[in-house]
């Protein structure tokens, strides 16, 4: 009889180089049946190389990996998932052209001499959208039209077709709201419970606590602790064998609100049917204003809109005084005004260009003779812009591409540093970022406030932007519901307010 307490998967002294870096130095990583097993470390750390190891999408230059005592050999993502493991990245590698079925057994289609059954392939993938608590997904629906949310769904119906013994999840939780990730952590136990083991990879360690069995600690791709239990490690230890070094995982101190200014951006009762109707706020220079409320409550859409990325039906924004062409994003530039979206990979960057082409994007006109860019100096300036904010590795010509996620984030703040923006947008500026590099952001952007920027953070964790917001406005179902202090509410308030919304509407209905 199979001893319950062996090892499922094994990875041994595992070695992954690339051209210039040796991504992973020797990780070891041991997965029971039936465990939730953590794997933390910083953006860098070497997380993301070693589960596409596990998946099959990069081969190994030394070490061992081994599937119930066997060694094992993953030649690609098919073998992988042949064996039993499946991985949910957390750039979800879904197909936005292909229905919810067809995404579902994308690569095991439902066939029989060779032609697809669609009517069993949509009934199976009602029945798995069912078990993640989901059934108003509609199979039949196109992909693309999901939200953030409903596609990590769909992702993890994917790798529960597959009858996966090992599923790994990058950063699960990061599109959800909170409802979604007690649906999610659901999931993971009712899982566990059937023997499945999953690799849990977050950065929020609240969720780690509650989620996690063991906890296996890499940094600069290396093992530097394993086997340590999850819910017990005391928070300064993880960060300690994180980071290297000893770091405050709390919010810097917060500074002294600006002094009272004519405000700097006026937002005057902007709404989108469907959206967000009659959001009005100011934003005066030095002033840090947080968005505060649950994913799809509107929020984005707000800061899209102001930036002019959407067009309101309704309102009007302004900077100085001055009314700025609606759904103009060039309007919005030359006003002085810089998003950095949620999606930064995706809306944000262009990963396989240079760190520097991607900061001095915004400010091409400044390099610009007779219509022809003077890279010598465009150059020179990003590189500056890059040092000032401390993007690693300080090389200007690298591609964003291999950067963290925490060091992408700062290419990004560096662009609108170099194109010296007035007021800065910020959609959830530390999502997919590590513990160090978090705190490295929160003090970049408090350095900007204090230069005189104003400055709007969304974030869906509401520690994050009470803690490092002057005044907050919470948002449900589209609408403005309070505006205050930031210091006057913690997050039970913030969700009370939420609910009372919620609340309202389904009294109304």
């Amino acid at each position: 009889m199979p001893d319950p307490t062996a090892p499922l998967l094994e990875m041994c002294g595992i070695v992954k180089e690339f051209p210039g870096v040796k991504a992973l130095d020797g990780v070891d990583l041991t997965v029971r049946a039936g465990e939730v097993h953590c794997l933390i470390g910083q953006n860098g750390a070497g997380k993301s190389t070693l589960i596409k190891v596990l998946a099959g999408a990069h081969g190994v230059d030394a070490g061992e990996i081994r599937w119930e005592g066997a060694p094992v050999t993953f030649a690609d993502p098919q073998d992988a998932l042949a064996t039993g493991v499946a991985t949910i990245y957390q750039e979800l590698d879904l197909v936005d052209g292909l229905s919810v079925a067809d995404n579902i057994f994308l690569g095991h289609e439902r066939a029989r001499a060779g032609i697809t059954k669609e009517s069993e392939s949509v009934a199976a993938a009602r029945a798995l959208l069912a078990r993640l608590d989901h059934p108003k997904i509609r199979p039949t629906r196109e992909v693309g039209s999901l939200s953030s949310a409903q596609k990590q769904v769909v992702s993890m119906a994917r790798a529960l077709s597959r009858d996966a013994r090992v599923i790994v999840m990058d950063e699960p939780s990061a599109v959800l709201d909170p409802d979604e990730v007690d649906v999610l952590f659901r999931i993971v136990d009712d899982l566990k419970a059937s023997g499945t083991a999953i690799i849990y990879i977050s950065h929020r360690l609240e969720e780690i606590r509650r989620i996690g069995d063991r906890l296996t600690v890499l940094k600069d791709g290396r093992t530097v602790a394993t086997d340590l239990p999850a819910r017990t490690t005391p928070t300064s230890e993880l960060i300690s064998l994180m980071t290297g070094r000893t770091i405050s995982a709390a919010f810097p101190q917060r500074r002294v609100p600006p002094p009272s200014e004519a405000p700097l951006l006026v937002v005057d009762g902007i709404g989108r049917p469907g959206e967000f109707a009659d959001v009005s706020f100011e934003v005066r220079p030095g002033e840090i204003l947080g968005l505060a409320g649950l994913v799809g409550a509107g929020r984005s859409e707000i800061v899209e809109t102001v930036f002019g990325a959407r067009r309101p039906s309704t309102g009007s924004v302004s900077i100085d005084g001055h009314t700025l062409t609606k759904g103009s994003v060039p309007a919005a530039v030359r006003a002085g005004i810089g998003l950095c979206p949620e999606e930064r990979k995706s809306q944000g960057l262009v990963l396989d260009d240079a760190v520097y082409r991607n900061i001095s994007l915004s400010s091409l006109g400044r390099f610009a003779r007779w219509g022809v860019s003077t890279d010598r100096a465009e150059r020179r300036a990003a590189a500056e812009a890059a040092r000032s904010v401390d993007v690693r590795p300080a090389d200007p010509d690298r591609h964003v591409r291999t950067l963290s996620g925490g060091n992408q984030q700062k290419v990004v703040l560096a662009r609108w540093l170099l194109r010296q923006c007035r007021v800065l947008l910020l959609d959830e500026p530390t999502r997919g970022v590590d513990v160090g590099a978090r705190t490295e952001i929160y003090s970049l952007i408090q350095d900007l406030a204090e230069s005189g920027v104003a400055v709007v953070v969304v974030s869906s964790d509401l520690e994050e932007v009470l803690g490092m917001t002057h005044r907050v406005l919470v948002v449900a179902e589209g609408r403005v519901v309070h505006d205050g202090p930031s210091d006057a509410l913690d997050p039970s308030d913030v969700l009370d307010l939420i609910l009372a919304q919620h609340d309202t509407k389904g009294d109304a209905a």
